[in-house]
């Protein structure tokens, strides 16, 4: 719970995005890699938006990127978030395929210092027992 009292709304795993999160609590960003066309896929989904295939496995990502684009939240859109605004929320381009984007919080930098461009790395923040979310931080 936060300090509000709110509690932070956790994730849903389903078959498809699993192990997404195991690997998550692990501190590892994994991804899904086609087993037909070797692409890289996100968000994890049954089958391959480049060739179709439905064979896929996961694999460690570097957890290294650019700020593609941001937004700086000013306003809570739920309780447990009033105390941490205002905060950025970035899209980040993976190393791994420039065509590859996750989003993810940028804790610790202040908004006004963010930019597109902007190295950064994953990291993890744990919110409950074996739940961890993938963040960001400057690789700077």
């Amino acid at each position: 719970m936060s300090a509000s009292g709110a509690e932070r709304p956790l994730p849903l795993p389903d078959a498809d995005t699993a192990p997404y999160w195991e690997a998550a609590a692990r501190g590892e960003l994994a991804l899904q890699r086609c087993d037909g066309c070797d692409a890289w896929r996100f968000p994890p989904r049954p089958g391959c938006p480049r060739c179709g295939s439905l064979a896929s496995r996961w694999e460690r990502a570097s957890g290294r990127g650019t700020v593609w684009s941001f937004v700086v939240v000013h306003g809570p859109v739920l309780p447990a978030f009033a105390e941490r605004v205002p905060f950025a929320v970035v899209l980040v381009e993976l190393d791994e395929d420039p065509r590859l984007r996750v989003v993810g919080n940028l804790p610790g930098v202040a908004p006004a210092r963010v930019r597109i461009g902007m190295r950064v790395e994953a990291c993890f923040e744990t919110v409950a027992d074996g739940v961890a979310l993938p963040q960001w931080r400057s690789a700077e």
